[in-house]
């Protein structure tokens, strides 16, 4: 499983999604131009000291990306809210590329178009949207239970300490 962050616009959300990416041992592709320098110092503030752990493939495009994409056979997973079909409904396969858009605006149509499948977050009525980070936070996590793909579970402390 990946994640893929299209053009994203904010270093903060990139860096959380990264540090969660680390966390839980998944890739990430970073689609540009991002709407910010992308460099460890724009990133940090988020992604603490977890971004040594982030694998991380930056593209210079939407073509290169979905080119290195449909090379792999990678389904593309699209979290938006046009989407009709909860991603709680959705079968999730383990080769899945999961793909948030920019804060801002989303995702163009050609995107929307390339995608295997369109997912939405459920909520409220007459509320625009989650943070990017944690609807993608909500997917994966449903994504890597359906898959069995969580890493072990390994104690934070040592045997006995009772932290």
């Amino acid at each position: 499983m990946r994640l893929a962050l299209y053009e994203p616009d904010i270093p903060q959300n990139t860096g959380t999604l990264l540090r969660t990416a680390a966390c839980l041992g998944l890739a990430v592709d970073l689609i540009e131009p991002a709407g910010f320098a992308v460099t460890d110092r724009n990133l940090r503030r988020a992604g603490l000291d977890y971004l040594d752990a982030a694998v991380l493939t930056r593209h210079s495009g939407w073509t290169a990306f979905d080119a290195a994409r449909r090379a792999e056979g990678r389904r593309l997973i699209l979290l938006t809210t046009a989407a009709a079909e909860p991603y709680l409904d959705f079968a999730f396969r383990p080769d899945d590329v999961i793909l948030v858009g920019r804060e801002s605006a989303g995702v163009p149509e050609r995107v929307h178009a390339s995608a295997d499948a369109r997912l939405i977050v459920p909520m409220r009525p007459g509320l625009r949207s989650l943070n990017v980070a944690i609807a993608a936070t909500f997917v994966l996590g449903e994504a890597l239970r359906q898959t069995a793909g969580f890493p072990p579970l390994v104690p934070a402390h040592g045997p006995g300490d009772p932290r």
